[in-house]
């Protein structure tokens, strides 16, 4: 048995420890922290705290994305083509870390709200395009080091489960933490029943996460995302029902429940993370390079297209029928620092995980070309790679429906305090959107062809070819 281990190992097929599980998935922890900051809460501190134009911030997060279109492959094509000494991919979480920790401090300087309206404009500008860019040094890195710790399809799958695990604890921290915090620091009375809707979406990742490999068993992998899609979809009814009909505060723990049932499905986004190694390893198969960073950094791309997407449409729409977020009464309170305190607090804890990261992973699979990465060969690998164009294809649409709930669910709980328009606009970005488009997940995950029969295949394969 042990030879046959070794054996394995020796083609890559390596097994890894708790301790170096725990110590990659505390790098997502990390970088969650921070995006989570910014998916959740960027867009109502701009339009409620800076007031600024829901119009303006719209198109704001709309252009960095698409610079991040042009700056993520740049990014993915440098660490490709480079091998820095502390390691190929581990090194970016130090030499990114503490950019990326000073830059989220200085995304909600207090002194901001108080410059003229042009000023606010142009520190919004500059403070969130270079976070973005600076993020993406850690962010695409960091993603490929899963790729280069070993190819056991079955040791990828616990290092996303408890890389997700660790992202989730980092969400649900930011999405109870941040409206809890905001009413600490400025002594006023926490709105639990908020502040639970905020954040228990993600309760189902410390149940359905751990379990992944008996739930792959159980039901397949393609079986267990149509279960947690349909799952979600049925949650997302239910809150549009109660919306409509019912009074929220009145049938509260039918609401939360309806919440976390929408968690469940959402989760999928969580598990799509797994594809990046496959699609990796796909590209290695047919092309005899493994492009980790340039793959990582397409779906990187893709992930904050979701994102930017849902930034761009939520506050532009939500104004046209008549729901302005920068006039309405906010959901959360506007204390300046308040919101500079509790954002510092986060991107330091982030520095500290990022480092217990950068100490925890060892990379085992990690090649640099003998001739340079191109941006036309990039492209090129796009256009020949149908499972990569899939891939990024439910990224975005699996992140636009998490995303674009996110910033107004803080005015869910709160339906009662709004006119009935507003109540409309409310609805159809916590409920009706997000259902929809768990619909068009579920489609584009059937058309994906990749089995885990077939992944295995080839990484024997592979390593044959090497030897």
């Amino acid at each position: 048995m042990s030879t046959n281990v070794s054996q394995n190992e020796s083609n890559g097929f390596y097994k890894l420890n708790w301790a170096q599980r725990i110590g990659f998935g505390s790098g997502d922890l990390a970088q969650n922290l921070i995006f989570q900051t910014v998916a959740c809460y960027l867009m109502l501190y701009l339009t409620t705290v800076l007031k600024i134009s829901p119009a303006f911030v719209s198109g704001l997060i709309l252009a960095v994305r698409l610079l991040d279109c042009i700056w993520s492959p740049v990014v993915g094509r440098y660490i490709d083509n480079n091998n820095p000494k502390l390691g190929k991919y581990r090194s970016y979480l130090l030499y990114g870390g503490i950019p990326l920790t000073v830059a989220a401090c200085l995304l909600m300087l207090p002194q901001v709200a108080e410059w003229s309206y042009t000023m606010k404009i142009i520190y919004a500008t500059v403070s969130y395009t270079l976070l973005s860019m600076i993020y993406s040094v850690v962010n695409i890195p960091y993603g490929s080091i899963m790729a280069s710790m070993t190819r056991d399809n079955d040791e990828v799958l616990k290092l996303t489960s408890t890389r997700m695990v660790c992202a989730n604890i980092g969400q649900i921290i930011v999405q109870a933490g941040f409206p809890i915090g905001l009413a600490l620091v400025i002594n006023e009375a926490v709105n639990w029943n908020q502040a639970l809707f905020m954040a228990i979406g993600t309760i189902p990742a410390f149940v359905i996460l751990p379990s992944l490999p008996a739930l792959k068993s159980m039901f397949g992998k393609k079986g267990l995302y149509y279960l947690l899609l349909s799952i979600g979809f049925v949650g997302f009814v239910i809150l549009y029902i109660i919306g409509k009909f019912f009074d929220v505060a009145e049938l509260n723990v039918l609401v939360q429940t309806a919440k976390v049932m929408t968690g469940v499905g959402l989760l999928v986004g969580s598990l799509m993370w797994a594809l990046v190694p496959e699609v990796i390893t796909e590209a290695e198969y047919r092309t005899g390079n493994r492009p980790a960073a340039t793959v990582n950094a397409l779906a990187g791309v893709a992930f904050k297209a979701g994102f930017s997407v849902a930034g761009f449409i939520t506050p532009l729409v939500m104004g046209w029928v008549g729901f302005n977020l920068a006039s309405e009464a906010s959901a959360l309170p506007t204390a300046p620092k308040a919101w500079f305190t509790v954002t510092s607090i986060f991107a330091l804890a982030g520095f500290v995980l990022l480092f217990y990261c950068f100490k925890g992973c060892k990379e085992r699979i990690a090649t640099t070309p003998e001739k340079p990465v191109t941006y036309g060969e990039m492209f090129k690998e796009f256009a020949a790679n149908k499972c990569l164009q899939l891939m990024i294809c439910i990224f975005i649409v699996v992140f636009l429906a998490s995303f674009i709930s996110a910033p107004v669910n803080a005015y869910y709980p709160k339906l009662a305090d709004y006119s009935e328009s507003s109540k409309e606009a409310i609805l159809w970005f916590t409920t009706v959107i997000p259902a929809c488009l768990l619909i068009v997940v579920g489609y584009l995950i059937y058309k994906y062809p990749l089995t885990d029969e077939r992944l295995d295949e080839m990484n024997r394969e592979i390593e044959a070819r090497n030897k």
